[in-house]
């Protein structure tokens, strides 16, 4: 098993690879996987501007479509369990490390993906009508989808990546 280097929950079931890091000397600097805190994503944005505020939002409408909490909104979810200890959900620096059963990678970007040795040429197609973005690796339960920005992962790409993701979650889970 690799050293994975992020933030979130150590059991994670799904996780989304992400090229860079906030631009602060704690992430920088980080070394391991760790939970976040709350109100710690509100000092990300508010420290480094839209760029992260929109990276957490678009994890979090994910998420929310995917996994329907007791939350009012996507953003009490944001605020209170994305990224945390027992949200089962992880944003990486690490490469993907797909040894552990049960578990989603989501690499964002193609270029991103394309340096971690996953061409989405090469990947075998999504089976959803409009998923040319998207590549797939149903044997390494390994999706590579566009940068997480609202340009680039529109709401219409979000509801496409939710039917990905669950044709790569087993039943019941």
């Amino acid at each position: 098993m690799s050293h994975l280097v992020g933030l979130g929950d150590s059991n994670f079931r799904l996780a989304i690879y992400i090229e860079n890091r906030p631009p602060l000397d704690e992430y920088q600097n980080l070394m391991s996987l760790r939970p976040m805190q709350s109100g710690e994503i509100s000092h990300i944005a508010q420290s480094t501007g839209n760029h992260w505020r929109k990276i957490f939002n678009v994890y979090a409408k994910l998420i929310d479509q995917l996994w329907p909490s007791a939350y009012n909104s996507w953003q009490d979810y944001r605020d209170h369990k994305l990224l945390q200890a027992g949200s089962q959900l992880a944003l990486l620096f690490s490469k993907p490390d797909i040894s552990v059963a049960g578990r989603i990678h989501v690499i964002a970007g193609k270029g991103y993906a394309a340096k971690l040795g996953y061409d989405i040429e090469k990947l075998s197609q999504p089976v959803v009508e409009g998923g040319k973005d998207f590549g797939v690796s149903v044997d390494q339960s390994l999706i590579v989808i566009p940068y997480l920005d609202y340009r680039q992962l529109s709401n219409a790409k979000i509801d496409l990546l939710v039917e990905l993701i669950g044709q790569l979650t087993p039943s019941g889970q």
